[in-house]
């Protein structure tokens, strides 16, 4: 099998589990193959968290989950020297935290304090964590999938703009149609059957390999100059607003960083590619622009108290902005 193949298998094998969430389960497949992080809101029990398991489940890689609590702390992330004695002679050595895998899921990351979501800004960007003076190595394969909860409020520590722009995009789920629902339904009663009976002969994970050959091939996806204009238009867009109309001055208050021009490029190379195409067309644009602007652009105190979000202002964006 080509690694295209191999990719589009794992999506049907998620599909199987994760049901009425197309959308959700094709933006972590991008970020997966763009080598970014990403962040997934949405309401409790709309599957954010076994979206994530789905994914890690049916590839040959290292999964961590780390829950966040207002009490956790840096070193339950990134690990600590710990001290061993052996034949009478004492040493420190580096315990990994759960930071340390392939796929790691940092569920409900607005509940822990500053200093424990600072923790992961590190591992993030530069793909390392420094522990007493020494670096230590993230795994090639990577990625940190950030859950959060738009709900209850209280007691959580809302992330700053610039950890915010470290991720690659953010993913927002939604609830499912009327038969997705009733899938979702048979779907638990299914398994709940599965773990009492016989159970079915699981197939072999999808290999790191083909990860990499596929990221190799979006590599080689073709940009056209007049697509990477487009991609510089939408950007300053966000920034000098008053260029295309007064009502978007009036929303936006700081557009995006570079970060979402850069975002823009890998976001949809990596869905041409999906698509089985060897180049972006502004389809691929317009489909990935609303995961990897929402969270770069402040609006102003008027579009907040008018209620408009920050959908709703890219929205408009991408009708202003001339299509090459």
């Amino acid at each position: 099998m080509t690694a295209h193949d191999q990719i589009l298998d794992l999506k049907t094998r998620m599909q199987q589990s994760i049901i009425g969430q197309e959308d959700v389960i094709d933006r972590l497949l991008i970020g997966l193959l763009a080598d970014g992080n990403l962040l997934i809101e949405g309401l409790p029990g709309l599957a954010k968290t076994r979206a994530v398991k789905s994914l890690a489940k049916n590839i040959a890689a290292d999964f961590g989950r780390i829950q966040f609590t207002p009490d956790l702390l840096p070193a339950d992330v990134t690990g600590t020297e710990m001290y061993f004695s052996e034949d009478g002679k004492g040493t420190f050595k580096f315990q990994p935290g759960p930071i340390f895998g392939n796929i790691i899921l940092a569920d409900e990351i607005n509940r822990a304090p500053a200093k424990v979501q600072a923790a992961l800004l590190e591992a993030m960007e530069e793909r390392q964590v420094t522990v007493a003076g020494t670096t230590h190595k993230m795994p090639d394969l990577f990625i940190v999938m950030a859950t959060q909860n738009p709900i209850e409020q209280e007691g959580t520590y809302p992330l700053p703009e610039a950890q915010m722009d470290r991720f690659l995009m953010h993913v927002k789920i939604d609830y499912g149609d009327e038969d997705a629902e009733a899938q979702v339904i048979r779907l638990v009663r299914g398994e709940q059957a599965t773990v009492k009976g016989a159970k079915p002969k699981k197939k072999s994970p999808l290999s790191q390999k083909a990860v990499f050959d596929a990221r190799a091939e979006i590599d080689n996806v073709h940009t056209s100059e007049a697509i990477e204009m487009y991609i510089v238009d939408l950007i300053f867009a966000t920034r000098y607003p008053k260029r295309y109309s007064e009502q978007l001055k009036t929303w936006i208050e700081i557009g995006a960083s570079p970060r979402g021009g850069i975002g823009l490029d890998k976001c949809s190379r990596a869905h041409a590619w999906l698509q089985g195409r060897d180049y972006v067309t502004p389809d691929d644009i317009r489909a990935v622009i609303h995961n990897v602007l929402r969270h770069r652009i402040m609006l102003s105190y008027e579009a907040n108290a008018e209620g408009i979000t920050a959908d709703q202002v890219i929205k408009e964006i991408v009708a202003q902005v001339a299509v090459p």
